[in-house]
């Protein structure tokens, strides 16, 4: 898992690339919250690479979540793949995450 940082008028943007699965869980989580932790909780994750996601990639996108409530911050989910996407809708974690096709519009909504 490849995971690739950025900041963008104050919000973190991250994007994920390859497979969010048990074997990377860990590690991706602890970057992801270190962001969040030293950043203002702002944060756009671009999962367009993220080829294939299961339970445990889903528990690091709700930790995030988590971490950035705290922070008075929101954590939006930009261009999941097809597949990803109804992960995401199958354990309605869209009804948490607003999911956005274009990032201009992801970075307006956490402005």
């Amino acid at each position: 898992m490849v995971v690739t940082h950025r900041t963008v008028e104050g919000i973190d943007v991250i994007a994920l690339s390859g497979r969010l699965m048990m074997a990377d869980v860990a590690q991706v989580r602890q970057r992801l919250l270190d962001v969040v932790e030293k950043g203002g909780g702002k944060l756009a994750l671009d999962l367009a690479e993220v080829g294939f996601m299961d339970s445990s990639g889903l528990s690091v996108l709700v930790s995030v979540f988590k971490a950035a409530r705290l922070k008075n911050g929101e954590v939006v989910l930009l261009r999941p793949n097809p597949t990803v996407r109804s992960l995401i809708e199958l354990t309605r974690l869209q009804q948490i995450f607003s999911i956005f096709d274009e990032e201009a519009t992801a970075l307006a909504r956490l402005r």
